[in-house]
Parts: structure tokens; sequence; C-alpha cells
């Protein structure tokens, strides 16, 4: 388990069906050490704070073993950084990664908190390469999406260095579990008990969601495939 790579970025103007959308998801890769904290890494931003940023999404991981998938997708090679993660990885696929598992990251401690939901700035990101408008939606539904860490411990970290696996919940869901779940397969409400019994590793805003549902209430955005992000 190690990262490969690691990217910041700032808010800027992203061409999306003929009017700017600023995003920071145009990310550059830097060596490091740099500084993390609970509000992110040093020198990355976030345009829309509603959707994106904060504790519970301090850093974007993306696998690395996904973009070969994306690749084929978009029609050719893609750069580093193409999923506008802050994190590059290798070992660290979200059908393996328990939410809620910690693990130490070079002197910062990191904690695995949801998948990432992916938005319509990632086709904005491809626009004009064949299958741009289909990737958020391809990546949620076949359980690529990445993910978000919390930070427990602040630290220093750079690209190259290894994840220590410090704990992993005893309840086993993993990111692609939880995103089937919570985005795609909706009325599977038995999922949704599984979910709620491990409440305490989910975001309060999703444990409230999923408790709606067993209710009969959808009142969540989750179903957004393709939406804000």
């Amino acid at each position: 388990m190690r990262l490969l790579s690691l990217q910041v970025g700032r808010p800027a103007p992203l061409p999306w069906r003929g009017r700017p959308v600023v995003s920071a998801i145009a990310k550059t890769p830097v060596e490091g050490p740099v500084a993390l904290g609970p509000e992110g890494l040093d020198g990355d931003e976030q345009a829309d704070l509603r959707h994106h940023g904060g504790p519970d999404k301090a850093v974007c991981v993306y696998p690395a073993e996904y973009y070969p998938h994306a690749e084929t997708l978009l029609g050719g090679p893609l750069g580093p950084a193409a999923f506008g993660e802050n994190f590059t990885t290798a070992g660290l696929a979200d059908d393996e990664v328990v939410v809620g598992s910690i693990y130490r990251i070079g002197t910062a401690t990191v904690q695995v908190s949801q998948p990432r939901r992916p938005c319509f700035k990632l086709a904005a990101r491809h626009a004009g390469r064949p299958g741009a408008g289909r990737l958020p939606v391809e990546l949620q539904t076949a359980g690529r999406t990445g993910f978000y860490l919390r930070v427990l411990v602040r630290g220093r970290v750079s690209a190259g260095q290894a994840f220590q696996l410090l704990h992993t919940p005893a309840h086993g869901l993993t990111v692609a579990e939880v995103n089937r779940v919570m985005n795609v397969d909706r009325d599977d409400l038995d999922g949704v008990r599984r979910l709620l019994a491990a409440r305490a590793d989910l975001p309060a805003r999703w444990a409230e969601a999923l408790a709606a549902r067993l209710g009969g209430r959808f009142d969540d955005d989750s179903a957004r495939l393709a939406g804000p992000g």
C-alpha cells in the first residue's frame, strides 16, 4: 500500500457546456513533504465547500489500478491526477479498503471516511474525449469511485511513502459496498441496515439519510450520480 503521487490545486474556471464552472479539480503533483491537517493538504483548496472539503473530505484518494478502465472509456492515456485526487495510490482498492480503517502515512494518521461521489466536474475535466459525459455514472456503477480520508493526527506526507494499516473495523464494510448501498442499489434495505449498524464509521449526514430510507423516505441527494459531487 503506497502513495504513488500527491497533488494539490486551487480553484480556476473550467469550461462546461458553454459556461465556466469554478473548480479545483485540476491538480498539480508535488513531491513533499507536504503538511496535512484536518482541512486537507497545504496548498489545496476547494471551490464548492458545500460538496467538497471539510473534515470528512480532507483528502481525496483514487487508486492507480482504476486508470486503465477509465483510459479505455476515454479513448487514451490520462495524465497525473486525472480524477482530481490528492492521493494516487497503489494497493488500496475500493473493494478491499474498509470504511473506518485507520492508516499511518508519513507522520500523519488518517481514517477512511466515505466513498467519493463522482460529479459532473469529472466529465468537464475530460470534455472532448469519447465517453467523458458518462464518466461519473460509469465510475459509480462500476464501484471505482475512490474515497475520502479524514485526518486524525496532523503530519507531513510525501510521494512514495507506504501506508501502514493501524486498525480495521470489525464490520468489514468496504468502500465499494458502502457506495453500492448508498448510491446505486438504493432499495437494498438489508444493506441499509448493515450500514446503519456501522454508523459510527459513516458521516452523520449519510447515517441520517440511510435511516430515512427505512422509514420510506428517499429524500437525500445520493441518486444524483452526475450531480454536484
